[in-house]
């Protein structure tokens, strides 16, 4: 039988086309003479090719399912698709030696462009009235004449719809923006959508950069019709839009969201209110937002190394991202969360408090590519662990005045070059290592290196 045939025989029913064209195409037939005919397609080519039409409605129905196969709705595409498969575009002609192999290379490859197709298809189903009345019938088509006929489509989403619009207000769900936190007291928006749908998100959430007066924000990643602000900052890493999760007070005229909003932008080290001043972060997150406080641990965590992610160097407790990991997390949790793959080390304490004393973990030594670690003004006491270093070439412990007195075994470790202990006047240094090591102004240095 023709394939022209079996499409004459589909009944009109969308229900049943799928059933129709299963039974036609993948079951076996006799000719009139009783020979066995091979079916024309295999079941698995029939369910991938109906799958290629967008249009198409699997209702979750598997190839196993043929109890349910009336709930699958074949496309309006479906036909025009097994055509194309079954009849594939060569450059040679159906009388020439080379032409069956070709079909049958063109096949293979097929359903390895199948994905490709529906996104055409797609292109051509959403955008049809953009498209020349002459070629508004698919079946006059090919593969490559859709191809090139649709390829100035985009189906990028750029704005939410005004009916999406209306639901964010109360769910702050809006397209471009995820609801990555919703606890009982705020709800957190990330956005890292950087398209047109992620600016669009970030015009939203921030009021189209109205004034605070009226319930928005003054953020300059939220002004309509201007990317630059929005693109620089995303580019860097996601945007945070934190809003109350329930509010009984003044709320935006243009959004529609409470007025009392945040935006952070860790990259570039800022956190603002509603009117884009600068907020205490560690007295926000130790404070009214507590609930939110263990959610940005990763972001800060992030920041903890230098960009080549092998040194680490805090220079003030209180000041900075790490200081501000410090005050918020403390430093048990800071030292959990630096990579074990760093090979520099330093804590220098740089403020007037000279008494503040952080404790060196006992666990240290799981720093195993360290070749330099300092503390400098910040300690008292110093573990054996430390002695577990193989790599060490520069322990610096200088301006440690409470300092007094450090591991036996930091004589034997087999890299360590230089031991500063500079201005620790309360230190006594092992005889052991004043025995293997040159000392000259509080600095010790082995000679089995040099």
């Amino acid at each position: 039988m023709k394939f022209t045939s079996i499409l004459k025989k589909v009944i009109l029913e969308e229900q049943t086309r799928f059933e129709v064209l299963l039974d036609n195409l993948t079951k076996s037939r006799k000719n009139k003479d009783g020979e066995k005919i091979k079916p024309i397609l295999s079941k698995e080519e029939f369910f991938n090719l109906v799958q290629g039409d967008p249009t198409s409605r699997m209702n979750n129905v598997t190839i196993d399912d043929v109890q349910n196969y009336s709930k699958i709705k074949a496309g309006s595409y479906v036909k025009w698709i097994i055509k194309q498969y079954l009849n594939p575009e060569t450059e040679s002609s159906p009388d020439s030696d080379y032409y069956r192999t070709e079909v049958k290379i063109m096949k293979d490859r097929f359903f390895e462009d199948l994905y490709r197709l529906t996104t055409n298809l797609t292109k051509f189903d959403r955008f049809k009235n953009s498209i020349p009345v002459n070629f508004r019938n698919i079946n006059t088509l090919g593969v490559y004449e859709l191809d090139d006929l649709v390829r100035k489509f985009s189906l990028e989403k750029t704005k939410a719809s005004k009916k999406e619009k209306e639901i964010a207000k109360s769910t702050y769900e809006h397209p471009g923006g995820n609801v990555d936190f919703r606890g009982s007291d705020w709800t957190i928006v990330k956005i890292t959508d950087s398209s047109k749908l992620g600016q669009d998100a970030a015009c939203f959430y921030g009021g189209y950069h109205l004034a605070s007066d009226v319930g928005e924000t003054n953020w300059c990643t939220s002004t309509p019709g201007y990317s630059g602000n929005f693109d620089n900052y995303i580019r860097q890493g996601p945007l945070y839009e934190i809003i109350p999760s329930s509010w009984g007070g003044m709320v935006g005229e243009k959004s529609g969201l409470p007025s009392d909003r945040y935006q952070f932008h860790f990259p570039s080290n800022q956190f603002k209110d509603k009117n884009n001043r600068s907020i205490d972060l560690v007295e926000f997150l130790n404070g009214v937002g507590n609930e939110i406080k263990d959610y940005f641990k990763p972001e800060f965590a992030k920041g903890l190394t230098s960009s080549n992610g092998r040194e680490f160097e805090l220079t003030s407790l209180t000041d900075g991202v790490i200081g501000k990991f410090v005050s918020l997390y403390g430093f048990d949790d800071l030292i959990d969360n630096i990579p074990t793959t760093i090979t520099q080390f330093k804590i220098t304490n740089n403020s007037r408090d000279n008494g503040l004393i952080i404790k060196i973990p006992e666990n240290i030594d799981k720093f195993v590519n360290l070749d330099t670690l300092l503390f400098d003004n910040c300690i008292d006491k110093v573990p054996n662990s430390i002695c577990n270093l193989k790599k060490l070439l520069l322990l610096g412990l200088p301006n440690n005045s409470k300092l007094t007195q450090i591991p036996e075994c930091i004589a034997d470790m087999p890299s360590l070059f230089v031991l500063n202990v500079r201005d620790c006047e309360n230190l006594v240094v092992p005889e052991k290592i004043k025995e293997v090591g040159i000392f000259e102004n509080d600095i010790y240095t082995f000679s089995n290196l040099i």
